[in-house]
């Protein structure tokens, strides 16, 4: 984490595309654990999303050509490869490969992501935690499908700033997505033995949400990691980009500090860009694991504290590892 969790999220807002789509602009946790699922609006294909020629096989980078500009009165969707795999329902992650331009101008408003082998980004069916457009583009699809959305930059962005894609309310904009898969949301290792001396963990049935009782004793001094369901995934690497459920709390209080399950959508940002003590918990583990660890202010924001969490703050996490990409 180069400053916290929170900011790598507002930074995911700041770029609106590929790096995340969340919608939560502030990172700040919301006073709802779990957000309502979308019921999919399954928006209809129109004349301007029809217009909208896509060439390629699926999964490879595609030719996408418009008329420029492209003029959308409202959101419009044309299915062009259908797939035959698990639908992306309302509340669901789903991995998508994704191309996106200014209808405008015909311009890219991203590099794409997710094409020709490399990594998908990670989003959810949830308007409360990405960005109403995205999600109107795959919700309800099946896994194999590619499709064009077109729609106004307002209606695509919701309430995000859209200077900071060079984007006007009068703008147009097109995605062009596949559906890739839809990884988990929480752990599915097999439960361990926690480590003695840790702080207990209990999972909400419902959202496999933990919930952290730090003992009344001195934290260690030392980052302690500790595996609470065992995965047989891949192994986490350094420098790997990976997708994680997470919630962190401080040990002086167990007050919470920072949560993926209360913004409502996993969490995805390499290894090396997070503190220490969150790289350690996460390099060597596999996917499917949920680990616990013990960060002190060593392995976490030094003298300098971050917000909330102050300089001699020992921080507690807890971690649901459901995808790594290299």
């Amino acid at each position: 984490m180069r400053t916290s969790l929170k900011a790598l999220t507002a930074t995911a807002a700041a770029a609106l595309l590929v790096t995340g789509l969340a919608a939560c602009s502030s990172g700040q946790p919301s006073s709802t654990s779990t957000p309502a699922a979308n019921a999919c609006q399954n928006v209809k294909s129109g004349d301007t999303s029809k217009s909208v020629k896509v060439t390629g096989d699926y999964r490879a980078a595609p030719k996408v050509s418009f008329d420029a500009p492209l003029k959308a009165k409202d959101v419009e969707r044309t299915v062009v490869i259908t797939g035959h795999g698990a639908e992306a329902k309302g509340g669901s992650s789903v991995d998508i490969a994704l191309a996106a331009y200014n209808g405008t101008t015909g311009k890219e408003l991203t590099a794409a992501q997710g094409f020709d082998g490399s990594a998908p980004a990670t989003v959810q069916v949830n308007d409360k935690a990405f960005v109403p457009g995205l999600v109107r583009a795959v919700e309800c699809l099946s896994v194999g499908s590619r499709v064009v959305l077109t729609a106004p930059a307002k209606d695509a962005f919701g309430n995000q700033d859209l200077s900071q894609l060079s984007l006007t309310a009068k703008d147009s904009v097109v995605f062009v997505a596949d559906v890739v898969d839809m990884p988990p949301t929480r752990a599915n290792g097999k439960a361990v033995t926690p480590p003695a001396g840790f702080p207990t963990v209990k999972l909400n049935a419902k959202t496999g949400e933990p919930s952290i009782t730090v003992p009344k004793t001195d934290p260690p001094t030392e980052t302690k990691v500790g595996v609470l369901k065992q995965g047989d995934g891949e192994t986490v690497q350094a420098g790997d980009t990976v997708t994680v459920q997470y919630k962190g709390v401080l040990w002086k209080n167990g007050k919470m500090f920072d949560s993926s399950w209360s913004r409502g959508a996993p969490a995805s940002f390499q290894t090396t860009g997070v503190v220490k003590g969150f790289q350690k918990a996460l390099e060597g583990q596999k996917v499917g694991s949920q680990v616990i660890a013990i960060v002190p202010p060593a392995d976490g924001y030094g003298t300098a504290g971050s917000g909330e969490i102050t300089a001699t703050d020992t921080m507690v996490f807890v971690v649901d590892i459901l995808k790594t990409s290299r």
